[in-house]
Order: structure tokens, then C-alpha cells, then sequence
């Protein structure tokens, strides 16, 4: 399970949830003033159109003078013969909607691009928290969980404030206008026409009550699916390389059943709810008939005003109903947003980076004392280390795996933070050197470089975008790999596939040296990335590194011992502990673990030979 998913609880926070929302909105808030401004002007018009039936029934067809419950405006412009009326009444309805067309028009309008943009920057400000997250953050995290906030949940949201808020304001103005209109015909049948509305309204909250937790196990389900698919499809070769394809079929149909059996359960709450309320809206019309017609029988009520009140009825009935879907959706973006608060209220690694310094980075490194243990550990990964490495030197860094040679270069590019002792470049603390800085003097590269889905040449030139063609020619053939760019059919315009696999692994390993050697830096780091390609490339790698970047100093962590005996300085780690250091004349003499390695390597390439 990833590290913000162990965080989640299903819990009920809808006020903080609600601020975040208006939060989120920025600068873009102030347009639901007028699209709100716009959607009760439309409701009140929507309101106004029984009255027309009313008016007809009751005041034109039988030609009596009764006082209209039109605004005065309108029942004014209503004068003349029968006939004139008719076409008079008939008109007005056909401007009313008129009018509340183009009210609609303007409102979706304000609500789209509000809508949209509020979403544009959300996503942006979701990448920028991903971007700036710490290496615990993306360790700890699946990519197809990360994945799906971005995409779904966003939508979500912008579902919601585009949709669900309208839908919630046309609810409020629509209701109120039409009990108030109602209020006016005759008090009696307005409480009856709102006997069943508490009803639907308490109802309405205990399906929320019950379905939010549900929407938490639906949204973790498909994350756990889409994360599945996002690492089978990344890794198809490895699938395939062991037949195993039968296998994640069938891992991906239990995940699949999974998602499935709870948006099942959802549904089938959806339908007892929909059910439920549908029987309860039509006995509200049933009452409001049968006692209508009763009114209208002894003449407590008009037959016009019968047929104003069962439309309003509709009014206050079917957006009371909807109330169920308002709540199935307001269930989502609550959810939806606990789950983009996750990544947005992480604070990054570059919260306190302001009042770093930035001092000219020439090479010396010193290890002093560094212990670090992992926040999910009981043990310590790093004890006690202690080394220097002088501008220009290269050091070798040899041991088991598991030993801690990658985290002992975690620490000194801050992917992780020592607890204990000091690492010092050019008598600086590095925890005092703002981050970017450090990085941007480091040159790291990975024992599996990541490379983008771009040409062999923008991955190259990914940090130094205006480099020239001769630039990129030159490192390539430094990283010994320009002459297999060449042979490619489209040479350096060649498009490599995603995450390099359409390139061998020492193809992907020298391109990504390449890419570092595109900006002189003063610290090299190797992290055993030179193991997927032979001992001679190697060497000549090294060669001609020494001859371009012979002031740099340059870390290697390796498990060939040809690579570390050209090394100024080795140093062996057993569990998390530098047990040997030296040079390779000197350690080979000694009763070690490096000598027993050396021999172990040289009876292999004998044997080899």
C-alpha cells in the first residue's frame, strides 16, 4: 500500500473539505457571484410560468375580472378581447423562456470557463507539490494511485463546482421561489405540497452517511487496479521474459472483482435509495391531486390554482429528489478531495530552502561521523562513516549489496537527511547549501537510468536544452555510445521508447552519461551505472573522463574490482560500515573482504580467458 493511501482513514471532515474547496478556487471564485446572481433570476422566471396557467384558466377563459397573481407588470399587459389576451399570455410565456434561455447560455458559460480554469490550475498545482515532493514521498508512493488523483479526482472536483454547486443553488432559489409563489395562492396547500420534502431531506443524509465510506473503498480499489495495470504495462518485458502473463491476468482479475464488487454495493444502495424516494415523490402528488381536486370541488381553490400547484409541486419535488444525486456526488468530491489534499498539504522538501547559501562548489567532500537510519527502520543504515575525498580524486565505493552504498550517495545529494554527524563539501554543510544548488553540481547518474519517451537527443540535452549538435556529439562519444546513436537509422533523432526500452541496458546507461556530461560539474557520481556494459567500454569510459573531467571528483560504486583499482581512494562498506580504505595496492595486501573479492574476480576472468 503506498505511504499516502496508509494515511487515509474514511473520515468525515466536510468543513475543512468544503474550505479547500473555496481554496482551491482562487482567484476564479468571484464568477460564481454572477453565474449564482444569473441562476436566481432564472428561477424566479421558471416560477412565474404556472402563474401564466393560472391566469389563463381562472381570469381569460371564463372572462372574469379576478385579480391576477401575475406581477402587476404582466397582468397589465394582458388586456383586451379573449382572443387578444390569449396571444398576449401566450407571448409573454414564449419571452419568459426565451429570457431564461439565454439566462441559462450565460450562466453554463461563467460556470465553464470558471470551471476550467480553476481545474488548470489545480492540476498545475498538483504537479508543481509532485515535483517538489521528497524522495520518501515517491518511494513510499504507486504510481497509478498518484496517477489517478491527477486525472479522477480532478475531474471530480471540477465536476462538482461546475455542476453540483449550480445544481445545489437551483435547488435552494427553485424550492424557495415556489413556496413563496404558493404561499401566495393558499397557505393551506403549500404545507401540504411540502409534507413528504422532509422526508426525501432526511433521507438524503443518511444515503450520504452511508455511501461516503463506500466511495473511499471504490477510489482505493481502482487505484490499486491502475496501478496494476501502470506496472504490467511498464514492465511487459519482464512479464513476458518469464511467461508469467497467466499470472498477472489473473492478479488483475481479483483486483478487477474487487472494484467491481464494491461499486456493486453501490449501486445497489443507489437503487433502494432512487426507489424509495421515487415512491415518496408520487404519493406527494397524490396527496396534492386528491386533496387539490377537494379544494377545487367546494371552492376553496380555483381550478387554475389546482394546476399552478401541481406544478410547483414538480418544483419542489423533483430538485428535492435530486437531492440523492447532489449527495452521491457531493460524497465523491469530499472524497476526492481528502485525496488531492493528501499530495497538495505535503510540504516538499524545499519549504525552508529560502535562506540556504550558495557557495562556489569546487569538489572537496568529507564524511564526518554520518549515521542514518530509514524513519520505517529500527536499525541504523549508515553507522558512523567517516572519509574525505580531494578535488580531482576519484573514489571507489565496493560492497554487498544491501551494504549502504546507495544511501551513502542519497546523503550527500539530500535525497535523504543523515540524523547524526556531518557531511561537509568544501568546509560547507551540505544541509545548509540550498538543495537545487547542490543537485545542479552534482552530476548523478543511476544504476538504471530512467529516459524519457523523446529522441536519443532531447534526452541527452534535457538539462541544457541550447547546447549544440557538436555538444551532444562530443559527450555521446565521451560516454562511448555516440557510434550506436549513428548506426540507428534515424541517428540521434531517433525516438526512444518509453522509459529507454528500445535501448539495451548499456545503450540506456552511457546515453544517460551522456546527458550528465552535457554540463561541466564539480562532482561526479557513478552509482554502479556502468555495470550493464563490458570492462573495455568501461575502461575507455573512465579514460576519457580522466582526460575531460580530470578536475572533477568523481564517486563510483561498484562491484568490479578493475573498475575500483584505478580508484585514488577504496572504500569497502559491510552493513552500513566502512570496514576497509585504501588504495588497491595497499588492500590487496591485506587479510580483507576486498582482497578475498579481488581474488574471488580474478579467478572468474581466468577462468573466462
Amino acid at each position: 500500500m503506498s505511504n499516502i493511501q496508509k494515511k487515509e482513514k474514511p473520515k468525515r471532515n466536510i468543513g475543512k473539505n468544503l474550505k479547500l474547496m473555496m481554496k482551491w478556487m482562487g482567484k476564479y471564485g468571484f464568477l460564481l457571484i454572477p453565474a449564482i446572481l444569473i441562476l436566481a433570476f432564472e428561477s424566479y422566471l421558471r416560477t412565474i410560468v404556472p402563474l401564466f396557467g393560472q391566469h389563463i384558466i381562472d381570469v381569460i377563459l371564463p372572462n372574469n375580472s379576478e385579480v391576477s397573481k401575475l406581477p402587476a407588470i404582466l397582468g397589465d399587459l394582458i388586456l383586451g378581447d379573449r382572443p387578444t389576451q390569449l396571444l398576449i399570455a401566450g407571448g409573454l410565456i414564449i419571452l419568459t423562456a426565451l429570457v431564461r434561455s439565454i439566462f441559462i447560455f450565460s450562466r453554463r458559460a461563467i460556470s465553464g470557463v470558471f470551471a476550467e480554469r480553476t481545474a488548470y490550475n489545480l492540476r498545475n498545482n498538483l504537479y508543481k507539490h509532485l515535483q517538489d515532493a521528497d524522495y520518501h514521498f515517491h518511494s513510499h508512493s504507486e504510481t497509478g494511485d498518484i496517477i489517478q488523483r491527477c486525472t479522477t479526482d480532478v475531474e471530480m472536483y471540477k465536476r462538482f463546482i461546475s455542476e453540483q454547486i449550480i445544481q445545489v443553488g437551483r435547488l435552494i432559489f427553485l424550492v424557495g421561489f415556489s413556496i413563496w409563489q404558493m404561499s401566495r395562492l393558499n397557505i393551506n396547500m403549500m404545507l401540504i405540497s411540502l409534507v413528504i420534502a422532509p422526508i426525501l431531506f432526511i433521507t438524503a443524509i443518511f444515503y450520504f452517511r452511508r455511501v461516503e465510506k463506500m466511495y473511499h473503498i471504490i477510489e482505493d480499489n481502482e487505484a490499486k487496479m491502475t496501478t496494476h495495470v501502470q506496472e504490467n504495462v511498464s514492465g511487459a518485458r519482464v512479464v513476458k521474459a518469464f511467461a508469467n502473463e497467466r499470472y498477472e491476468i489473473n492478479k488483475f482479475d481479483n483486483l478487477s472483482r474487487k472494484f467491481t464488487d464494491s461499486d456493486y454495493k453501490l449501486v445497489k444502495r443507489m437503487a433502494i435509495f432512487w426507489s424509495s424516494t421515487d415512491f415518496l415523490s408520487f404519493i406527494q402528488f397524490f396527496l396534492i391531486a386528491i386533496i387539490g381536486i377537494i379544494y377545487a370541488s367546494n371552492g376553496t381553490i380555483t381550478l387554475g390554482m389546482y394546476t399552478a400547484f401541481l406544478a410547483y409541486a414538480g418544483n419542489i419535488i423533483w430538485p428535492m429528489r435530486q437531492l440523492g444525486r447532489l449527495v452521491g456526488d457531493f460524497s465523491k468530491a469530499i472524497v476526492s478531495v481528502d485525496r488531492l489534499d493528501k499530495i497538495i498539504s505535503n510540504p516538499g522538501e524545499y519549504v525552508d530552502e529560502e535562506n540556504k547559501i550558495k557557495p562556489e562548489i569546487k569538489g572537496n567532500i568529507e564524511f564526518r561521523n554520518v549515521t542514518f537510519k530509514f524513519s520505517d527502520s529500527i536499525e541504523d543504515q549508515i553507522v558512523d562513516i567517516n572519509f574525505s575525498a580531494n578535488k580531482g580524486e576519484t573514489v571507489a565505493i565496493i560492497g554487498k549489496t544491501g551494504s549502504g552504498k546507495s544511501t551513502l550517495i542519497n546523503l550527500l545529494v539530500r535525497l535523504l537527511d543523515y540524523q547524526k554527524g556531518k557531511i561537509l563539501i568544501d568546509n560547507n554543510e551540505v544541509k545548509d547549501i540550498e538543495k537545487h544548488h547542490l543537485r545542479k553540481n552534482i552530476g548523478f547518474i543511476l544504476q538504471e537510468p530512467f529516459l524519457f519517451s523523446r529522441s536519443v537527443e532531447d534526452n541527452i540535452k534535457i538539462a541544457a536544452k541550447g547546447v549544440s549538435e557538436d555538444r551532444v556529439k562530443s559527450v555521446a562519444e565521451i560516454a562511448k555510445v555516440h557510434e550506436d546513436i549513428v548506426n540507428f537509422e534515424e541517428g540521434y533523432q531517433t525516438l526512444v521508447g518509453e522509459r529507454g526500452v528500445t535501448l539495451s541496458g548499456g545503450q540506456k546507461q552511457r546515453v544517460a552519461i551522456a546527458r550528465m556530461l552535457i554540463n561541466p560539474k564539480p562532482i561526479l557520481v557513478f552509482d554502479d551505472s556502468l555495470s550493464a556494459v563490458d570492462t573495455v567500454t568501461d575502461m575507455q569510459i573512465r579514460k576519457a573522463l580522466k582526460e575531460e573531467w580530470k578536475e572533477s571528483t568523481v564517486l563510483i560504486i561498484t562491484h568490479r574490482i578493475t573498475t575500483a583499482a584505478e580508484a585514488d581512494k577504496i572504500l569497502v562498506l559491510e552493513d552500513g560500515k566502512i570496514v576497509e580504505s585504501g588504495t588497491h595496492n595497499e588492500l590487496i595486501k591485506r587479510k580483507g573482504a576486498y582482497k578475498n573479492i579481488w581474488e574471488i574476480q580474478s579467478k572468474i576472468d581466468f577462468r573466462l580467458k
